[in-house]
């Protein structure tokens, strides 16, 4: 299929995910993935450490007229630094992990996706490298996982197919009514940053208290820490409500 009118993008415009690529390996792949997305009326693009740098030509040329997304490309370091101020993250994954972590379709999960936008709430999608998929460490960051019905004898997909399959089931989502609606009460969703301070000073209040032990299973355990915040879906207030619980920790035990 082919075919471009700029004349008929009404109707197209308005809040959309912002689609994560984890440290990329191939510039090709950046450039498929941003024409995929441009496809579908996507144009918000982080990339993690990208393995050649950034620019790429070879994104660029792979990109074939998707200015749109390469111009406004934001590129960090850390997968933190790329979520730090999204309210809700998925992370696409064929594999079994360890982490417990609720696991939607491609479909659910832009029917979730479209009803945190329509809230007001900054969403990403986050895809891992090509050749080893998502790390824990990485998917830690995420609320929920998405998996996609692939052949298990044949389940890595291309970055960039991969990208186009999520665009196209955001694009697909675009009923009036939503299928599912969180009432908020009057707060949000907390950000990646805020419960990821949160995290830390909860780490270093039970730290304190040799909660981390044995030492050869301290690593996991932080880490199983780190991935319940973040499955909790925590509101401000939350995250106000278990600071208060970790200032109360920290006073000397005969206050």
């Amino acid at each position: 299929m082919s075919g471009t009118d700029h004349a008929k993008n009404q109707g197209w415009d308005g809040p959309v995910p912002a689609v994560i690529l984890v440290e990329p390996q191939m510039g090709e792949n950046i450039g498929a993935a941003a024409r995929a997305m441009l496809n579908f009326g996507l144009d918000r693009m982080r990339i993690v450490n990208p393995r050649d740098g950034w620019p790429n030509p070879r994104a660029q040329a792979m990109s074939s007229g998707a200015g749109q997304v390469m111009d406004a490309v934001q590129v960090v370091d850390t997968t933190a630094q790329a979520v730090a101020d999204m309210n809700y993250v998925f992370a696409t994954t064929a594999r079994t992990r360890d982490l417990t972590k609720e696991v939607m379709t491609p479909e659910r999960a832009m029917q979730h996706a479209r009803v945190l936008i329509l809230q007001g709430k900054n969403v990403g999608i986050m895809f891992g490298p090509e050749r080893s998929g998502l790390a824990n460490e990485d998917i830690a960051h995420a609320n929920a996982l998405i998996s996609v019905p692939v052949n298990p004898a044949f389940a890595s997909l291309n970055l960039a197919q991969c990208v186009l399959l999520l665009a196209y089931e955001w694009r697909r989502q675009t009923g009036e009514v939503p299928p599912q609606v969180m009432e908020m009460a009057g707060v949000n969703f907390a950000t990646a940053i805020e419960v990821q301070k949160l995290g830390e000073r909860l780490e270093e209040a039970l730290d304190a208290r040799n909660f981390f032990w044995p030492e050869d299973k301290a690593e996991s355990m932080v880490l199983t820490l780190r991935n319940m915040l973040t499955r909790l879906e925590l509101t401000d207030a939350d995250v106000r409500v278990f600071h208060g619980i970790v200032k109360t920790m920290e006073k000397p035990r005969d206050q």
